[in-house]
């Protein structure tokens, strides 16, 4: 009776070991995906700046202060409008107009903070199965050196 008592109290350890194991599992894949759709908001804005002076136009051309939501296919800035990322799980990529529906909410924000810097602020967040929110916030400043 004592041995099955132990087994009965070590296995219960191991399930929720277990359990607490996949649990944190899902939380720290959300926060790399998380800072990855961050990171990519960023790359995004940079990529417009640079397709501008590739163009031979003004490096700010569309990049006017105010809220925006882009996704990796972006060339322009999309006003916000509060929508979930979407996620294609053929290609694996977060998108707003194809895929099954995502927690993860990402605003893009820009300032110009003079004639020749614009700062961009990209903000992740989202919900986790068991409620807890989490967000990333990254932000990078671009200058008119060229």
């Amino acid at each position: 009776m004592i041995a099955l008592t132990i087994v009965i109290g070590g296995l219960l350890g191991i399930f929720t070991l277990t359990s607490r194991s996949v649990s944190l599992n899902q939380v720290i894949t959300s926060q790399y995906v998380g800072s990855n759709l961050a990171a990519e908001g960023v790359e995004i804005v940079k990529n417009i700046i640079d397709r501008n002076v590739l163009q031979g136009r003004p490096w700010n051309e569309g990049i006017v202060s105010g809220d925006y939501e882009v996704d990796y296919s972006s060339r322009s800035l999309n006003p916000y409008t509060g929508r979930t990322m979407l996620l294609d799980v053929a290609s694996g990529l977060y998108q707003y107009s194809v895929g099954n529906p995502t927690t993860f909410l990402r605003k893009i924000t820009l300032s110009a903070v003079s004639a020749d810097e614009i700062l961009a602020r990209s903000y992740v967040s989202w919900t986790t199965r068991d409620g807890a929110q989490f967000n990333v916030d990254l932000e990078d400043h671009f200058f008119n050196w060229r």
